[in-house]
């Protein structure tokens, strides 16, 4: 079936089946153009609790998949690829969580969005990197001792902006992590003119290399309301997609060969037909875990609208 076919067919299929498709950002840049909602992990959860339509399709990452449902239990949430996971979500688990949990009784937890159901049901409050930095400052301006889990780079960014002190699990995104800092130096030296943007899970010594540091979308922004004309991009390939499309004048390069997430690659529109067609790869989730874990994400929706 040629690419014009095949999204006829999805089209079709998604008004038949009352069905809409959420897409990040750093899905292929075909499944972006097709997607109904767009966006960042933040986005995407209140895209998921606002829907009207019976079944989400999420071209993502599992723990996406997870938190659609969470936020939407009535709803059918299908993956078109369920193996499509998150190396940073595996590098923490309900059974580590509980553990340091037991010795550790009057912290609290803060799980970034990046884990599994699992997880953030046994946490206080979720975060997404869009509103991290406010949910830490909440708790650290109470006094709480606090665990921010599981990326570490984004905990010791905010432990260095606030100046404060607490536990950071040691998980990370294997693809900001291993930017190659020489390599990115020679990079924005051979393009003297270009602004360094970066992820807040990128290292610390890249991160204080960047003239901007923010999430997806907040990178999204800051090109589209900057004055410079190229940049060096130090997240996910995928995201150029949309720069170039909102910026056509200006110049994308990204920051490493590493940054191509290959679960997030994994989403196909051959693979959002077939589980339209099938309904397959559905996200099924015990009642009593989505409503424990429904909880840190409310938790986070009230702090983000203080």
């Amino acid at each position: 079936m040629k690419k014009e076919e095949i999204i006829k067919r999805i089209n079709d299929l998604k008004k038949e089946k009352d069905a809409i498709i959420l897409a990040h950002y750093y899905v292929n840049s075909d499944i972006q153009e097709i997607a109904d909602y767009l966006g960042d992990s933040y986005k995407l959860a209140m895209d998921a609790s606002k829907t009207n339509a019976k079944i989400i399709v999420f071209a993502g990452v599992h723990f996406m998949g997870e938190t659609a449902k969470i936020m939407s239990p009535e709803k059918k949430v299908l993956m078109p690829d369920m193996n499509a996971g998150c190396r940073m979500a595996d590098m923490i688990n309900e059974n580590l969580l509980k553990k340091y949990k037991d010795e550790h009784p009057n912290t609290k937890v803060i799980s970034y969005v990046n884990t599994t159901a699992k997880v953030k049901a046994l946490s206080d409050c979720c975060c997404t990197s869009s509103n991290a930095l406010k949910i830490i400052k909440y708790y650290t301006d109470q006094n709480y001792d606090i665990l921010y889990c599981p990326d570490q780079n984004l905990g010791k960014y905010a432990m260095e902006k606030f100046g404060k002190e607490f536990d950071v699990w040691n998980g990370f995104c294997p693809m900001h992590h291993l930017i190659n800092v020489n390599n990115l130096k020679e990079l924005m030296k051979n393009n003297p003119n270009a602004k360094l943007i970066a992820h807040p899970e990128c290292t610390k010594e890249v991160v204080k290399m960047a003239s901007f540091v923010g999430s997806t979308k907040q990178l999204l922004d800051f090109t589209k309301n900057d004055d410079s004309k190229e940049y060096i991009v130090a997240t996910e390939e995928g995201i150029i997609h949309q720069m170039q499309k909102q910026n056509p004048n200006k110049k994308f390069i990204v920051a490493g060969s590493t940054l191509y997430c290959p679960n997030m690659k994994k989403n196909t529109l051959e693979k959002i037909l077939d589980v339209l067609e099938k309904e397959n790869n559905e996200i099924i989730l015990d009642d009593d875990l989505m409503k424990n874990a429904k909880k840190s994400l409310d938790e986070m929706f009230r702090i983000t609208n203080l």
